[in-house]
């Protein structure tokens, strides 16, 4: 599992002879984005790892939604048992 998104990063290089500059078309790459110290990072990724990333970053995110619903089915339950006669 790996905690992030697989995106195509565009960006212009700055080159002012490059191709980016006249607005043609920008850079491409492949990239993790995750956050790290409340700071968004970038990692690069090989053609070859980009797939296995998303897999990762799926198997992540489908981990942390049954995390979620079993969070929020314990709080209801509390709730409900601190709390009889009300429910939320």
């Amino acid at each position: 599992m790996v905690r992030g998104t697989v995106l195509t990063h565009r960006r212009r290089c700055g080159k002012p002879n490059c191709r980016c500059a006249s607005g043609e078309s920008a850079h491409e790459s492949v990239v993790l984005s995750y956050s790290q110290n409340a700071r968004t990072k970038f990692l690069m990724l090989p053609a070859a790892e980009v797939e296995a990333v998303r897999a990762a970053t799926e198997r992540f995110r489908a981990a942390k939604a049954r995390l979620d619903a079993q969070a929020d089915a314990g709080l209801a339950e509390l709730v409900s048992r601190l709390r009889p006669g009300k429910s939320r």
